[in-house]
Formats: C-alpha cells, structure tokens, sequence
C-alpha cells in the first residue's frame, strides 16, 4: 500500500516522540541513582518527639529520690549480681576503697544518702552453693541494709585481719578485685590498698585473686526496667532544657552570645537540681565560614549568635543515677523566613537516616568495632559522609561496655571495641554527617547528633524520642 508524505511525517514524529521518552527515562534513572541523600527522596523519621520545656517533666526533691534510688540498688543486687557473679566465674568480689579515693563502681553499690566511702569501707560480695549473694561490709561504720556487717570497729589493722579472716572462712576459689588495664570504671583498687590486702591474706590465698572487670563491665552497663523508665524521664529533661535555649526566650539575635545560652543551660539544670556531669556548650555554624574535609568539627563559631546561624549544643545531666548525654541543633530565622530553609530540613533527614543505619546494625553479641564496620559500609553505600562516635552510657556519661569508633579514631577501637554488645544497655547514639547545603551556595553543613537510647536485644528504643525537627530561633 503506497503511503503519503503526511503519513510519514506523522509516523517519524511518533517515532521521535517515543525515543525522546525513552532517554528522558533514562536520564531520571541514572540521576536518581546519583542523587545523594540531601537531594533524594526521603522518609520521615520513626520515633521523633518534639519537647518544648522541660516543664513538661516533674522532678523530684532530693529527700524524694532517695526511695526509688535505693530500691532499683536493692533490686539490681538480688536480681542482677547473681547471674553476673556466676557468668564471670567469680565465688567472691572485693570493692575497696578509701574517702577521697572511691573505687568508681562503689556509689554503684552503696545506698543512699553516701556521698564518700568512710575511712577505708570494704565491701564483701559472697557467692555461695546455691546462687544467692550474701552482701557484707567490713568497716569502721556498719553500713546497714542491704549489708550486713561482719565487722565494725576503729583499728584499721583489726579491720585488715577481720576481711582475711572473713575471706578464710568463706574460702572462695575465685576472688574478683578491681584491678584493670584497659577499663578505668574496674580499675578502683588503689595499688596501696592491693598491698595491704596481699599483706593481709595468706599467700597460698594470692592465686586466687583474679581481675573482676567483666564483672564491674557487666554489673555497670545493665539496666533494669525500672532504670529505663527513670532514663524516659531524665532524658525529657534535658531535651526540655535544650528546647528552652534554643527559643526566642532565651536568644535574641545579634545580641546573645554562644556562652549567654550554655550558662542559661548550666544554670537551668541546677535551679532544677539536676547536676550536670560537663560544661554544656553551644556553637554555631554560618554562612560564608567554611568547613574544609580535615576539620573535624564544623560548629566551631563562637560569640553573638546572628540570624540564619546553625546553633549546636552538647549537655549531659544525670537523674535518680541515670546519666544522659545529649546534642541538637537550632536554626536562627531570618526575618523574611517562617521556616527553617529546605536544605536543612534534608540535611537533617540524613542524620536521622545515619541514625537509623547504625541502630539497624545492633545486634546482640556483635561488637562495638563490627557494628562499626557495617554502618560504614552502608553509610557509604548510600552516599552518606558520616562519622560515628557513639558509646555506652548509664551509671556514668560515659560508661564501659562496646565502644562504636571514637571521633578522632575513625577505626577499628581495641579491646573496649571487641566487648560484645549486650541486651538491656544504653547508648548515646552519637556522630554527624555533612552535606552541602543549596541555601548556602553548597557550602558543607554538619549535622551533629546525639541521643540517649537503649537496646532491648531486638531494637534500639530512644528514652525520650529523638530530634527530627529543627529548634527554631524567631
């Protein structure tokens, strides 16, 4: 059949019609595939919260705490220590320390109100035949329930002879003492004291002196339900107190200082009793100050906060003995703006989504240095520039347990990177990414984040949410 011109101008259009709808496909598949976080399409966060005052939390006096202190202590010692003797293979533990001198597990043992060890205090923990823990003290002042003392007097050399006397009779085969190279939390037998005791004891007893620092590791970086339902609440506090900072009621742009905000900070938790383990501080990031690849830190910016400044702020309080550590970050509005700039809002999507990646690594028995590895690898897989530097917190801010890479050691971390991650512990989830930000003519944004949060042995749950929007300064 014999076609015409106009037939054939219509069938060569439809043909190039056809093939420019092929490479435009093609086109948006291979940019996708380019695209990096900041600029790709991204889902919203799980388990954000926004506080807005710390007035959303009660807080105990201090006469009030003392109850439930010492009962999570009593609970820890009948339900926790037992296993943890056992699984460290120790018959009997030693915590001795001296006033001005306090081992760092002892207020982890002690009940409240103690504020020092008095003169030389000897705490005895006996494992005997059936599994129970009888707890006994040695010391010049008997210090009551949970112990029971087996001793209590003024001579310090009868004091030495009643523990090598307590130790014979119990004759344990295995005796943990705080002695460690590399954890300083099981590190608290002072070498005076470790000689007295060598002293005390008969020499065939000497052998059976073992580090205890799996134990203390172990006892330290547990936490009880009960604990975790007090971290809800004191990481409430201090996200409350961050979100007052970084507000129009404490910030007034081009006059208040980076150091006017940390004091309102410091000040804040002690008017609420709330005892900071650091200096908070806050720093801003700004426009046309750049941030080149071998600076490690990019909030470095110091003085009075401008608008369209990127605020960052790193506290830490610790509640009813559960400590918090704690950075989010503000953005200062200009006067045309309503809203924190697109670019920041991405920018801070990708930190969440770094978040998640290292949290979907954690799994029981993995170590510290392999969660590592394979946040790494997927954070690089998906165009991420990240570094973490997260650690195990509780009982102390920074606690023992599996290190997850330090800030200036972007590797592999020996022996406390090897310790196996446990159910049941805390984390401050803690690192940065940077990107570059549009509004900004691309210069490098760093988005640094930290949150408490704790692992179930299925799932990492953050104690009181965890940022997933901007603190904006009007």
């Amino acid at each position: 059949m014999k076609t015409n011109k106009k037939d054939q101008r219509v069938y060569k259009h439809g043909v190039l019609t056809f093939l420019a709808i092929v490479v435009a496909l093609l086109v948006i598949l291979i940019i996708s595939t380019l695209f990096t976080p900041a600029q790709a399409q991204q889902e919203p966060a799980t388990q954000g919260r926004v506080i807005a005052s710390a007035e959303e939390f009660a807080v105990l006096p201090f006469r009030d705490r003392i109850e439930p202190e010492n009962t999570i202590l009593n609970q820890r010692l009948e339900q926790l220590l037992p296993p943890l003797m056992e699984q460290a293979g120790l018959d009997m533990w030693l915590v001795i320390n001296r006033e001005y001198a306090e081992d760092p597990v002892y207020f982890s043992l002690v009940p409240q109100p103690t504020f020092a060890a008095r003169r030389t205090t000897m705490l005895v923990f006996n494992r005997t035949e059936n599994g129970t823990i009888e707890r006994l003290s040695v010391n010049t002042y008997p210090l009551g329930g949970p112990y029971e003392s087996a001793w209590s007097g003024g001579d310090l050399d009868e004091q030495w002879a009643a523990l090598a006397s307590l130790i014979e009779q119990k004759d344990p085969a295995q005796i943990g003492i705080n002695v460690s190279t590399h954890w300083p939390e099981a590190d608290g037998l002072t070498k005076a004291l470790h000689q007295r005791l060598l002293d005390a004891l008969p020499e065939s007893y000497h052998p059976r002196l073992t580090s205890a620092e799996q134990l203390t590791v172990r006892w330290l970086e547990t936490r009880t339900q009960a604990e975790l339902d007090v971290y809800a609440q004191a990481v409430g506090l201090a996200r409350g107190v961050i979100a007052e900072a970084f507000s129009s009621r404490v910030i007034t742009p081009g006059a208040t200082t980076t150091d006017d905000v940390a004091w309102y900070i410091r000040q804040r938790f002690a008017d609420l009793n709330l005892p900071a383990w650091f200096m908070p501080y806050v720093t801003f990031q700004r426009q046309h100050n750049q941030c080149s690849d071998d600076m490690p830190f990019c909030s470095n910016g110091r003085g009075v906060i401008q608008r369209g400044d990127v605020l960052h702020t790193d506290v830490g309080i610790c509640y009813l003995k559960m400590c918090t550590d704690t950075q989010e970050m503000a953005y200062v509005l200009r006067n045309h703006e309503n809203d924190a700039p697109a670019g920041l809002k991405t920018a801070l999507r990708t930190g969440n989504q770094w978040q998640d990646i290292l949290t979907s690594e954690f799994v029981s028995g993995r170590s510290g240095n392999d969660i590592l590895a394979a946040t790494r690898a997927e954070s690089e897989r998906q165009g991420i520039t990240s570094s973490t530097y997260t650690h195990p917190i509780g009982l102390f801010g920074h606690a023992p347990g599996p290190t997850i890479e330090m800030w200036d050691n972007q590797g592999p971390t020996a022996v406390n990177g090897d310790w196996p991650l446990h159910p049941n512990t805390a984390y401050a989830i803690e690192g940065n990414i940077r990107q570059p930000l549009p509004e900004w003519d691309n210069q490098t944004i760093q988005i640094m984040l930290e949150q408490t949060a704790y692992f179930d042995g299925e799932r990492v749950v953050y104690a009181a949410g965890r940022q997933t929007e901007w603190h904006l300064v009007r």
